[in-house]
């Protein structure tokens, strides 16, 4: 046998097991939570963690595109700051509810 037809085969297993960077990221945190005895689905679940964390982020980022500049930014041009958040129930099918921090700014001009 030639390692010309052994080696396709390699290729094509060492290929399916390379994971993108989402793959290994959700890999590591369902094996965090599996550590920690936290389930994968329902009430205080890892699905409705993550999918907290991933709206509080993407609400920030839409804050900072909004502003004009990053929190705390002292050479800012802008007198339009964050002032807080308040809190809101987001929900979905997959998650069920999760209160979400949602960002403000001291103008009322944002809107998520």
């Amino acid at each position: 046998m030639t390692s010309e037809l052994v080696s396709p085969r390699k290729r094509e297993s060492k290929l399916a097991r390379e994971l993108s960077p989402e793959q290994a990221a959700a890999a590591a945190m369902v094996a965090e939570a599996k550590a920690r005895g936290l389930a994968l689905t329902g009430p205080d679940s890892l699905l409705k963690l993550f999918t907290k964390n991933v709206l509080e982020t993407a609400l920030d980022e839409e804050m900072t595109e909004h502003l004009g500049h990053e929190q705390n930014q002292a050479d800012r041009e802008s007198t339009n700051v964050r002032n807080g958040a308040r809190p809101k129930m987001a929900s979905s099918d997959a998650a069920g509810g999760a209160t979400v921090e949602v960002p403000r700014d001291r103008e009322s001009a944002f809107d998520p």
